[in-house]
C-alpha cells in the first residue's frame, strides 16, 4: 500500500490488487478485466511497482488511448507524492523532435555532431599542453621544446579534420546536449512526471534535445508510461529496453485497453510497399551506373508490372470511377495454387533467378543507402535519402519466401490520388495471427498485466495472444445496480439484407424516438456503421423536436462532443467503429442513456474471411474463426460503447440494446445468430428482455423513481 496514492482502495481494489502481485510474485501474466470504477490502473500499477521494488525490475504501462496516457500521467504524479519514485513518460522522436527530422538524418546528424565536439575538446586539450610545454621550454627544459612540436603536429592535424568537419550537417541542440551542463535538466526532470509537451517546451528554452536527453535518463527508472509500439515492435523494444539498462527479464508490462492489442500486434506484423516505392526505386536505378542494376531493375520492374496488372485486371464495368482516397482490396489469393500477383510476377520475370536477382538488388540497395548516408554525412544534401531499391528489393523478397506462410495472407490494394487523380496500388502481407508478435514478447518479459473492461473470455485472449501461465480475474460494476438499468430491445434483428426494409426502419425509428424522449438528458445512439447512423440522425430530426448531432468521418471528433455535452436533451449518432466508442467518456450530465442499433458486425471483407480460417487453423475448430475473428470482437465493441455512460456511482442511467439478437428469448430460433451468450455472465443477467413499445414505460418508470426528472415526466 506505499504505492497506492489514496486514502482507502474502491471496493475489490485491495483484493485485485492482493491477487495481482502474487501473480506477478511468481512471475506468472494477468488478465484482469475491470468495468468503470474498478480502479483498474491502480489495481495493476501498485502491485507492478512493489514487484519491481523488491526484484530491481522495471514497470512499462502502456495504451494506445491517448485520454488513458493523461490517466497514467495523473496516477503516476499521485503515487511521487506518496512514495518516491523515478517515473518517465515516453514518445517517439517525430513528437519530440525540434528540427523535424526523420530518424536515419537524426542518427547521422548525432554522428556528425559527437564528431565535432570530440575533436573540438581533442583540440582544445592540446592547446592547453602545448602551453604547458611552452612554458617548459622557456624555462630552459630542452626535451619540452621537443614534446612541443609534436604536440604541434597533432594540433595541425585535428586542425584539418575540424575544417572538413565545418561542411558536415550538425545538430545544435545535440551540440548543448554534449557541451553543456544538463545536471540540472535531470534534476527538474525527476521532480515530478513530466510529459514529453513538458520535456519538449522546458528543452527548447535551454536549446537541448530533449529526446535525447530522455533517452539518457529513463536508464533505470522504476516507472516508463509509453505507446504500444514500444512494445510491440521487436526492432523499436529492443532499443527501448537497451535505454532502459534492462534485460526484458527485468521488465513488467502493463497493458491497458487489452482488447486492442489484437488489432494492434496484428498491424505491426504487417508489411505493405506501395507502387510508387517501385517507380521511385528504378527510377533510382536508372540514374545508377553499377552493373548490378541491370539485374536488380529485371526483377524489381518484373513485380511493379505483375502489381499493376492484377489490380488493372480486377475491374470491371465502373470499378476503376469508383476508386476514392481510401485503400480498396483487390482479393488475389487462390485456395489451390499461389496468388495472383506472384503468378503473374512469375510470369513477367525474365532472367537468371529470382533469388539471385534479389540478392543483387539488395547488395547494391545497401551500399546506396550507405553513399545516401555518407552524403548527409558531410553536407552534400540537405535531407538524408531514403534507398527505394533496398525497400522495394526488401518486400519483394519477404514476399516470395513468406507469402505462403502460417497467418500472412497477400493482398493488392488500390487507392485515388486526391492530388493527380491518378490510381496507384501496393502489395501487402497482412499477418492474421497476433500471436506471432505478442507470443515472442511474452515469452521474454518477466510478466504482464493486460487490463481492460472488455477483455472477456479469457481463454480466447489467452490463445489470440499467445499467453502462457495465466491468472484471470474480473470485476463487474461497483456501482449501485438501482441506479441503473440494462435492456434487451426485440426490435427487428438488423441484418443487413433487412436495413432497407420500411417497416424495419418504422420500428427502430420509433424505438429510439421513444428511448431519446424518455431520457431526462443527452441520448448517445450507436450504430453498426456511420451509413446507419446518418439514416437514422435524418428520420429523427423529422420527428423528434430533441436537437441531433450526427458523426460524420472525417470531422472534428472532440468539437462535436463539446457541442453536444453543451446541449441538454439532445442526441448524438455515430458508429460503433468510431472513435467516441471507447477511450471518451461522458460522465455526470454529458449523457445519460446509451443505445446500440443492430449488432455492428465489421465488414466481412477478404481479410476478415481470411483471419477466420487462420484460427480455425490455428485452434483447431469449424466456428472458431467465427467466433474468436467476429462475434467476440463485435460484442466487445458494444460493450465499450455501453460503458460511456454511469461512470461514478451517483451517476443515473439506461444502457439499451436494440436488435433482438441481444435477447435471451433469441437464442432458442436465431441460433448462430443470437449474441446474448457471448456476453459474460454477470451481464447477461443484467439484461432485460423488453418489447420496443415497452421501452418508454420502463424508461419513465426507472427515471421517474430518480431526481433525474426536474419535474412530471413526459407522457408515455
Amino acid at each position: 500500500m506505499r504505492f497506492f496514492p489514496y486514502d482507502q482502495p474502491y471496493e475489490n481494489q485491495r483484493e485485485a490488487m492482493d491477487r495481482i502481485h502474487n501473480s506477478l510474485h511468481r512471475g506468472q501474466n494477468v488478465l484482469f478485466e475491470g468495468a468503470c470504477g474498478t480502479g483498474k490502473t491502480l489495481s495493476s500499477l501498485v502491485p507492478a511497482l512493489e514487484i519491481a521494488r523488491e526484484q530491481d525490475k522495471t514497470v512499462v504501462i502502456t495504451t494506445n488511448v491517448h485520454q488513458q496516457m493523461r490517466q497514467f500521467v495523473a496516477e503516476a504524479r499521485a503515487i511521487t507524492r506518496e512514495e518516491s519514485i523515478r517515473a518517465v513518460v515516453f514518445k517517439g522522436k517525430s513528437s519530440m523532435c525540434h528540427i523535424d527530422v526523420g530518424y536515419e538524418e537524426c542518427q547521422a546528424l548525432r554522428d556528425n555532431t559527437r564528431a565535432v565536439v570530440d575533436a573540438e575538446r581533442d583540440r582544445d586539450q592540446l592547446e592547453r599542453r602545448q602551453r604547458e610545454l611552452l612554458a617548459e621550454s622557456q624555462d630552459g627544459d630542452g626535451s619540452a621544446a621537443d614534446a612541443r612540436s609534436a604536440v604541434m603536429d597533432e594540433l595541425e592535424d585535428i586542425e584539418e579534420r575540424l575544417e572538413d568537419l565545418e561542411d558536415q550537417n550538425v545538430c545544435d541542440y545535440y551540440r548543448n546536449n554534449l557541451t553543456q551542463d544538463t545536471d540540472d535538466f535531470f534534476g527538474w526532470l525527476f521532480e515530478d512526471v513530466r510529459t514529453p509537451d513538458d520535456i519538449y517546451d522546458y528543452a527548447e528554452q535551454q536549446q537541448f534535445c530533449g529526446y535525447e536527453l530522455l533517452k539518457e535518463g529513463i536508464e533505470g527508472v522504476d516507472l516508463v508510461v509509453c505507446n504500444y509500439h514500444h512494445l510491440l515492435d521487436s526492432t523499436i523494444r529492443e532499443q527501448f529496453f537497451r535505454w532502459l539498462g534492462r534485460d526484458p527479464d527485468d521488465v513488467i508490462a502493463v497493458f491497458d485497453e487489452a482488447h486492442n492489442v489484437e488489432d494492434a500486434a496484428r498491424e505491426h506484423a504487417t508489411r505493405t510497399c506501395s507502387e510508387r516505392t517501385f517507380d521511385s526505386a528504378l527510377d533510382e536505378l536508372a540514374d545508377t551506373d553499377d552493373p548490378r542494376s541491370e539485374d536488380a531493375a529485371n526483377v524489381l520492374s518484373a513485380f511493379h508490372r505483375a502489381l499493376v496488372e492484377t489490380y488493372e485486371d480486377s475491374f470491371g464495368f465502373g470499378d476503376r470511377e469508383s476508386i476514392t482516397e481510401n485503400w480498396s482490396d483487390v482479393p488475389i489469393a487462390n485456395e489451390d495454387r499461389k496468388d495472383d500477383l506472384t503468378l503473374e510476377f512469375l510470369q513477367r520475370y525474365s532472367g537468371s533467378g529470382i533469388d539471385d536477382d534479389l540478392e543483387a538488388a539488395m547488395k547494391l540497395g545497401q551500399e546506396l543507402d550507405e553513399q545516401y548516408e555518407e552524403a548527409y554525412r558531410e553536407g552534400e544534401t540537405a535531407t538524408r535519402t531514403e534507398c527505394q531499391t533496398l525497400q522495394a528489393a526488401g518486400f519483394v523478397s519477404a514476399w516470395m519466401a513468406e507469402g505462403s506462410a502460417e497467418g500472412l495472407y497477400p493482398v493488392v490494394s488500390v487507392t485515388r490520388d486526391a492530388g493527380t487523380d491518378e490510381i496507384y496500388g501496393r502489395a501487402e502481407l497482412y499477418s492474421c495471427l497476433p500471436r506471432q508478435v505478442t507470443g515472442q514478447l511474452f515469452d521474454e518479459i518477466y510478466a504482464t498485466v493486460l487490463m481492460s473492461a472488455t477483455i472477456q473470455p479469457f481463454e480466447v485472449t489467452g490463445n489470440v495472444l499467445g499467453l502462457e501461465d495465466v491468472v484471470t480475474m474480473a470485476y463487474g460494476l461497483q456501482f449501485p445496480e438501482e441506479n441503473r438499468r440494462t435492456f434487451a430491445v426485440e426490435t427487428p434483428p438488423l441484418f443487413s439484407s433487412d436495413r432497407d426494409d420500411p417497416a424495419v426502419q418504422e420500428d427502430v425509428t420509433e424505438t429510439i424516438h421513444d428511448a431519446v424522449r424518455m431520457t431526462p438528458g443527452n441520448t448517445l445512439a450507436f450504430f453498426p456503421n456511420y451509413g446507419e447512423a446518418s439514416r437514422y440522425a435524418d428520420r429523427l430530426e423529422r420527428r423528434s423536436d430533441r436537437t441531433v448531432y450526427l458523426d460524420e468521418p472525417g470531422e472534428s471528433v472532440e468539437d462535436l462532443r463539446k457541442q453536444f455535452v453543451a446541449d441538454d436533451g439532445a442526441v448524438l449518432c455515430t458508429s460503433l467503429w468510431g472513435t467516441l466508442a471507447e477511450g471518451v467518456s461522458f460522465d455526470g450530465d454529458d449523457a445519460h442513456t446509451v443505445l446500440v442499433v443492430g449488432v455492428p458486425y465489421p465488414h466481412l471483407d477478404d481479410r476478415a474471411e481470411a483471419v477466420q480460417e487462420a484460427y480455425d487453423t490455428a485452434f483447431d475448430g469449424t466456428d472458431t474463426g467465427w467466433r474468436y475473428a467476429v462475434e467476440i470482437p463485435t460484442v466487445r465493441k458494444t460493450r465499450q460503447a455501453l460503458g460511456r455512460v454511469i461512470r461514478s456511482p451517483e451517476e443515473v442511467g439506461v444502457r439499451a440494446l436494440l436488435d433482438r439478437r441481444y435477447s435471451r428469448s433469441a437464442k432458442s430460433d436465431l441460433g448462430r445468430y443470437s449474441v446474448n451468450g457471448t456476453f459474460p455472465h454477470e451481464e447477461r443477467e443484467e439484461l432485460i428482455d423488453i418489447a420496443p413499445d415497452k421501452l418508454k414505460f420502463a424508461m419513465r418508470n426507472f427515471y421517474g423513481g430518480h431526481d433525474e426528472y426536474d419535474g412530471e415526466p413526459p407522457a408515455p
